[in-house]
């Protein structure tokens, strides 16, 4: 949590830390300004001390509402000392940025910023302030990653109503789908148009910016052999079949970059395969054998071995005894979630030293199964809160498979005139029932 980042920062024997870039889609500066507009800026945390936000003049009024002091970016001044050398006009801003705060010593820089010209900008910089040092740090004993990991009531209550907002659209994909007409087995709207993942996929960016969120990262929708291969996006222009698996892994954040949801079903509309019937129980089945154990004091490499080990109990290969696997079980169980999609703690039987488990932790849970030579995969996921009484589900949603198709008929053939006078008449949204896992 914010809190201890003076705590890290102290073991981790660091002065302070460096912010650099905008506040939009950059997870280290909007972790500690929140949402606000800021083109490029530079936040100075010295520890111990309150922080300052450098930003152009434009922005002082974006600045104040962050609650940090507000620092001049004369760039105009900057520019005018280093000529045209852009690597010295950046040293000359960053010099007077950490003069201004009093920030010196031994320091960590973070944000979205250019590797290569950084690198070099900065060796300029530490010979230009003596006592200077920018210290290097692997990810997960980064101080403000370590802070990251855990979320307090406020971080939680803004993952949760993004969960709110996720769960609201899926039920709008839902309803969707479940009301479209058939024929020779796939969807078609009334005009006997096929429809296509692409369409699904457009819906899903309305909804979410009518409802306050995006997806900078895109969505999963794929079908049948797609669905085999975890990260398989799906291909926009395939229509959408009856009977056959879809996984939907939807993953939006804040609009501007912030906090994320993530959150996966599969679904078969109409009727179910019997193999991915069977597929999807022990997927089920899998999910409730690792929710309990995701729990404060658990080292989180348990709840994937534990995981590994139910699902070669019923026959399928996983990556715990053959690594290079991808056919079975095939990643890990989950996986810390915040300011990014992927955050700590880790979960994989690699991960040294273990992550052990803490109260704060908002995490993933999602177990899957993966033929694509058997043309499906299967795979459920919830986003989790660990409380220190345990796991809660921040927006529960029914694991069903089969997506009934409410309003099953044959579409007309594209020859024949449309019934209609006025119009298709808008579906009433309609969720379905939230009846399973409330946490």
């Amino acid at each position: 949590m914010k809190e201890d980042l003076d705590r890290y920062l102290e073991e981790a024997g660091l002065d302070g830390l460096l912010v650099l870039g905008p506040t939009s889609h950059n997870p280290a500066m909007s972790y500690f300004t929140g949402p606000v507009h800021v083109g490029w800026g530079a936040l100075a945390l010295r520890r111990g001390a309150p922080g300052v936000l450098y930003a152009n003049d434009m922005e002082r009024e974006e600045v104040a509402r962050t609650g940090y002091r507000y620092g001049l970016l004369d760039w105009a001044a900057y520019v005018r000392q280093a000529g045209r050398d852009q690597q010295e006009t950046t040293a000359i801003a960053l010099e007077a940025i950490l003069r201004g705060a009093d920030l010196t010593g031994r320091i960590q820089v973070v944000g979205l910023v250019d590797a290569g010209d950084t690198l070099a900008t900065f060796r300029r910089l530490e010979r230009r302030l003596p006592g200077l040092t920018v210290v290097e740090f692997d990810r997960a004993a980064s101080p403000i990653h370590r802070a990251r990991a855990t979320k307090d009531a406020q971080e939680v209550e803004r993952i949760r109503r993004i969960g709110d907002v996720t769960v609201e659209v899926v039920g709008r994909v839902a309803d969707f789908l479940g009301t479209q007409s058939t024929r020779q087995g796939f969807l078609t709207d009334r005009q006997g148009k096929p429809v296509t993942v692409g369409d699904v996929k457009q819906r899903i960016h309305l909804w979410l910016m009518q409802l306050g969120a995006e997806n900078p990262e895109g969505t999963i929708f794929a079908i049948g052999r797609d669905a085999g291969v975890p990260h398989n996006a799906g291909v926009a222009a395939m229509p959408i079949p009856v009977g056959q698996p879809i996984i939907f892994d939807i993953y939006p954040c804040e609009i501007g970059g912030g906090y994320f949801y993530d959150f996966t079903r599969t679904w078969c509309i109409g009727h179910a395969p019997d193999n991915v019937a069977a597929a999807h129980a022990e997927v089920v089945a899998a999910y409730d054998r690792a929710l309990p154990l995701t729990r404060s004091g658990a080292v989180a490499r348990d709840v994937q071995r534990s995981v590994c080990e139910f699902f070669e109990g019923r026959g399928h290969r996983t990556i715990m005894s053959d690594p290079s696997t991808q056919e079975g079980y095939v990643h890990s169980i989950g996986h810390g979630l915040g300011q990014e999609v992927h955050e700590y703690p880790n979960f994989s039987l690699q991960h040294e030293p273990p992550d052990v488990l803490e109260a704060g932790h908002v995490v993933t849970i999602e177990p899957g199964l993966y033929y694509p030579e058997r043309g499906f995969g299967v795979r459920v996921e919830d986003t989790l809160w660990i409380s220190p009484d345990g796991p809660h589900v921040l927006a529960p949603y029914p694991m069903d498979l089969v997506l009934p198709l409410r309003r099953s008929r044959r579409a007309p053939a594209k020859s024949a005139p449309s019934k209609s006078t006025g119009g298709p008449k808008k579906a009433k949204p309609r969720l379905l029932r939230r009846t399973r896992r409330g946490g």
